[in-house]
């Protein structure tokens, strides 16, 4: 059990997740995301869990110097940034890079991508931190984040004396794990039957 505030992954608080693992195989063969896949997120693994702060720096900066992203962490009476509750994301998002690069995919983590999707959404957004920001992320800007958090990433994966070779499958690996996990987090803001 984590002592991070907030991380429920594999907890009694967490509900099943509406896609079953039989259709997350289907996404996963949609994203030609296979065993190569998981044993190079695994590589990676030891790469990033040193660098987690550094990697959050980096994507904190970039969120930072954008208003529209910014203003999902902002107030939303007066829109000025919410520092506590940044801060408490963060810890969050970094427990989520290690959780990546450990792809472990089985149901306790098929059922914490459904709730990290409805911490995004109005449904259970702000809810978790007390926060008094913003209702829901834009789903807009979930997935167009895709591209800056894997391609700042890569720099980092290239850090330990991998082969070039080995650097570009494992980020090609984290780039199909963030489409999986983005489309997972989908699931509130598509209409009902339409997922």
């Amino acid at each position: 059990m984590s002592d991070i505030p907030g991380y429920t992954h594999g907890t009694p608080s967490v509900a099943r997740s509406p896609v079953s693992l039989t259709d997350f195989e289907k996404m996963k063969a949609s994203v030609l995301f296979g065993e190569e896949d998981v044993k190079y997120l695994r590589m990676s693994h030891d790469i990033v869990k040193g660098h987690v702060e550094a990697i959050l720096d980096v994507w904190y900066g970039f969120v930072g110097s954008q208003p529209h992203l910014l203003a999902s962490f902002s107030g939303k009476k007066d829109g000025k940034p919410l520092g506590d509750y940044l801060g408490l994301v963060r810890k969050r998002f970094g427990q989520w890079i290690l959780d990546t690069s450990l792809a472990q995919y089985d149901q306790a983590w098929l059922d914490y991508q459904h709730e990290i999707g409805l911490r995004h959404h109005r449904v259970k957004k702000n809810k978790t931190d007390g926060a008094p920001s913003t209702d829901v992320v834009p789903f807009r800007d979930l997935f167009a984040l895709i591209f800056p958090v894997t391609f700042t990433l890569r720099p980092f994966l290239a850090r330990q004396g991998h082969s070039a070779e080995d650097v570009e499958k494992m980020s090609a690996a984290w780039l199909k794990s963030c489409l999986l996990q983005v489309t997972l987090w989908a699931h509130p803001y598509v209409k009902d039957g339409d997922f």
